[in-house]
């Protein structure tokens, strides 16, 4: 059987995901998925751009306010949690739509947990010693014998993916051809089939206007007060992950005197800047992407944007209709 249709809406912070995901749940029949690791926490609205009450009753987000700050979550529950709430949506006759800028939970969604695992820098010490010792050559030889996919795929001038491929083996038994092909049978097993896209300005310029924009207003909300409730509760501290969102984790230091306001406020905005460079990087190199660029943000919700998510959505869309009537 086909596997049932979804959306994955993706973008930087502050590029306009929520006002494009409201405005698509008004035009097909479908809920939307939180895909943020900030969202999830009761009392941090203003400071996560949480959108309004009257936005949640309008159109419902699942996996916002589930948790109190105090409290952690993981890759794994959010996967857990996702595919049980898409299937209930999928069950009611409608279409999940997953809208976030948390990459990790696209990914471990999508992919699902068999991911690379991260270098070890001991083995990596030994490697780089032994490729000046006996040449990159000689390690090639050593990756053939262990993953021949692998070397036959990585030419022997090439280090960078030659020592990634050693890191993976011998700090996991694990061959890299191994690895990918647990990675990719899980992607296969992934029980929809879905459109991907992600939303962002052609020129970094435009956002991070809108970031330091938004940053602003944020304080003219009433960020400071919302983090003063947190800062004054006792049980929570600068290391736990709550805190350590972006903006959060600048107004705790001012609350705490560590630093002064108007740094606060720059130091909050690089940081915004900095998780927005962060998760570009994610999706440039996210494969079967489609791009929603825009060259302005001074409407609400840009004629071209709809247009484009039109186009891409249509399709998918109809098909949806005609297997739920």
């Amino acid at each position: 059987m086909q596997k049932p249709p979804a959306i994955f809406l993706m973008g930087p912070t502050a590029s306009g995901k929520t006002d494009l995901a409201l405005w698509l749940s008004r035009q097909i029949p479908c809920e939307i998925i939180s895909v943020d690791s900030a969202l999830i926490y009761r009392g941090m609205d203003i400071g996560t751009a949480k959108p309004s009450a009257d936005e949640l009753s309008t159109c419902p987000h699942h996996l916002i306010d589930i948790l109190d700050p105090a409290e952690s979550y993981s890759a794994a529950r959010f996967r857990k949690d996702a595919l049980t709430l898409m299937q209930s949506i999928r069950e009611r006759g409608r279409m999940p739509l997953l809208v976030g800028g948390t990459m990790m939970y696209f990914r471990v969604l999508l992919h699902g947990m068999s991911e690379v695992p991260n270098a070890d820098a001991a083995i990596r010490r030994q490697i780089l010693a032994e490729a000046d010792q006996y040449g990159w050559q000689a390690l090639h030889r050593q990756l053939a014998a262990a993953d021949p996919q692998s070397a036959q795929r990585i030419h022997p001038n090439d280090p960078q993916r030659l020592q990634r491929a050693l890191e993976v083996w011998r700090g996991t038994g694990i061959t890299m051809s191994e690895w990918r092909q647990r990675e990719q049978q899980e992607k296969q097993a992934f029980p929809f089939r879905v459109l991907q896209m992600a939303l962002a300005p052609p020129d970094r310029r435009i956002l991070h206007r809108r970031i330091e924009q938004r940053f602003d207003a944020m304080l003219t909300q009433g960020f400071q007060q919302e983090v003063e409730k947190l800062f004054r509760r006792g049980d929570l501290d600068a290391g736990m992950p709550s805190i350590r969102a972006v903006g959060y984790r600048q107004m705790w230091s001012y609350l705490a005197g560590e630093t002064d306001y108007p740094t606060m406020r720059d130091k909050g905005i690089a940081a915004t800047r900095q998780l927005a460079k962060r998760q570009l990087t994610w999706l440039r190199s996210w494969q079967g992407l489609h791009w929603l660029e825009y060259g302005t943000m001074d409407e609400p919700m840009p004629e071209a944007i709809i247009e484009q998510m039109r186009q891409h959505s249509l399709q998918l869309v109809n098909q949806h209709i005609k297997a739920t009537d």
